[in-house]
């Protein structure tokens, strides 16, 4: 599992060194220890320091919201993570809400409410107030299971996309993973929904080339990498995929001219 240091949560959170100390020391997480005695969080310990940040923001009292984190931690069975839940300020009360009811955290009044499975991990801390920061913290996550779990990275950047759709990294990284595990039809659809989306983004329409080709659209695939390239026309490699399109098309016109803008951009005689 992957630990972030303290310099990764005040990127991805935006929290000052101190704030994390304050809520480390307060007791809503205990980060483990690594080299010269450094703290480093699990990305559960980054959605409930997130989650307290918010109450504290949202002016609940310190002390109610460190006397809600323990009786959440007391009522809680031991195999279900804290950071499965959505903690929230509802005036001046805490309360915790999953998957159909909810429940003040102090009290214990209402029942737990879940919203996913919590032996599949499948856990929902987004505060609406900030999707933008919840996007970019489930982008980071993503980008670190890509190596370990695939799947589990597509189904991170799919959260993240709900959070925040803007984010164009995270449609350009799932499309790109849907494409390298054999789901092409998907990676299409993602590639198409994110140009919908208003993202105007080259590099979205060299990577939808890039798997047309591999879907033997080649038609199609020109069309994505000329819209490309009137994006950025410094992208070598599209001009080389293209010229190597047209001569397969029998325009040999075409076919030169962007071989020579290849070579003139990468100053290669191949």
């Amino acid at each position: 599992m992957h630990r972030y240091g303290v310099r990764d949560v005040q990127k991805l959170l935006h929290l000052p060194r101190s704030t994390i100390r304050a809520l480390v020391e307060a007791g809503f997480v205990a980060p483990e220890r690594g080299p010269r005695n450094a703290w480093l969080f699990s990305f559960q310990d980054l959605v409930v320091l997130r989650a307290a940040q918010t109450l504290t923001v949202a002016k609940v009292p310190p002390r109610r919201i460190t006397r809600s984190v323990k009786e959440l931690r007391r009522h809680l069975p031991d195999t279900m993570p804290l950071s499965g839940l959505s903690i929230c300020a509802v005036g001046d009360r805490v309360v915790v809400k999953e998957r159909g009811t909810r429940w003040q955290a102090e009290s214990g009044q209402y029942l737990l409410e879940f919203d996913g499975d919590p032996d599949a991990g499948s856990f929902n801390v987004l505060e609406k107030n900030d999707a933008g920061a919840d996007a970019e913290m489930l982008f980071e996550h993503a980008l670190h299971l890509e190596d370990s779990d695939a799947q589990a990275a597509m189904h991170v950047y799919r959260r993240a996309l709900h959070a925040d759709p803007t984010l164009v990294d995270t449609w350009i990284n799932l499309g790109r993973l849907l494409h390298e595990n054999g789901r092409l039809a998907e990676a299409e659809r993602v590639y198409r929904e994110a140009l919908e989306t208003q993202i105007d983004e080259p590099v979205l329409f060299y990577n939808l080339g890039v798997l047309l080709e591999d879907m033997n659209r080649k038609t199609a695939a020109v069309e994505a990498y000329e819209q490309a390239l009137r994006g950025d026309p410094t992208l070598a490699d599209c001009h080389y995929n293209l010229a190597l399109l047209y001569d397969e098309l029998a325009k040999p016109r075409e076919a030169i001219r962007h071989i020579a803008e290849y070579r003139k951009l990468t100053h290669s005689p191949r």
